[in-house]
């Protein structure tokens, strides 16, 4: 078998003394493929710049929802588009929408979102998109995007509209060790088909059953995997196989292995 980190975020601050090593363990735990994610304009270069240096290890550009506090400038999108260009970034990201703690203005929140749909749109290139407590705005931006820019919503958990708007409109979701806790809404991984779902850690963060408590990194990825195989009913075996085929094909992977 063989394992795809679809969000992870390798320049975080708790994996700074370790990376060589949570590289190492995912290696060992059969994690063959990483997406890392950047939060913001300078991480979107550290993230390339990591993934450069490691095979195996792609990355994203973009400025997270909490990021977008002092808005998104011209600047920001040169060095966003930048970084995009190069073949080891795979998509744009992580954007989206946070209403939950309400730390960032709402409006800068969604021109954020929007700059990045239209960058992604000129690109040609996936959005990694978070949502919480945002989930209508979101799915406006979603039907908006139908045919023009395809996505997906990464960590999802529902509720099962969202996830009727992400298929109608081509785009994917993405399951989290959330999808081990108990409270979880299983009725959203056995409703979604087998070739429009991936599985992901968001570490350092979410750290699934049975590391709770635990800094996440991407070798968890494998108890995500056994989670979404109980839920629907699948082998540990099945649930790889799909979610690694629907990975490189959201991220275009083959083509970016091949790319110089």
């Amino acid at each position: 078998m063989r394992f795809l980190d679809s969000h992870c975020h390798l320049t975080a601050a708790a994996f700074e003394e370790d990376l060589a090593g949570i590289v190492e363990r995912a290696r060992r735990a059969s994690v063959r493929r990483m997406v890392t994610i950047a939060s913001n304009a300078r991480d979107s270069l550290g993230a390339l710049d990591l993934a450069r240096r490691h095979d195996g290890i792609w990355c994203t550009a973009g400025v997270h929802p909490h990021d977008a506090g002092t808005g998104v400038d011209a600047a920001v999108i040169a060095v966003l588009r930048e970084t995009a260009e190069h073949a080891r970034c795979v998509a744009i990201g992580e954007t989206g929408l946070d209403y939950h703690y309400e730390n960032v203005p709402r409006e800068l929140q969604r021109s954020s979102f929007d700059q990045h749909v239209e960058l992604a749109g000129e690109l040609g290139l996936p959005l990694v998109v978070h949502s919480r407590g945002a989930e209508d705005d979101v799915a406006g931006v979603v039907r908006e995007c139908a045919g023009r820019v395809r996505g997906v919503l990464h960590c999802f958990g529902g509720p099962a509209r969202l996830l009727d708007d992400a298929l109608a409109a081509g785009w994917f979701v993405s399951f989290t060790g959330i999808a081990s806790f108990p409270r979880f809404d299983e009725a959203v991984v056995r409703a979604v088909p087998s070739d429009r779902y991936m599985i992901e850690t968001d570490s350092p963060y979410l750290a699934p059953v049975p590391k709770r408590g635990r800094r996440n990194e991407p070798s968890f990825v494998v108890h995500v995997a056994a989670a979404v195989a109980r839920i629907r009913g699948e082998t540990l075996e099945q649930v790889a196989r799909d979610s690694w085929a629907n990975g490189e094909r959201f991220f275009g992977l083959a083509e970016a292995s091949a790319a110089p």
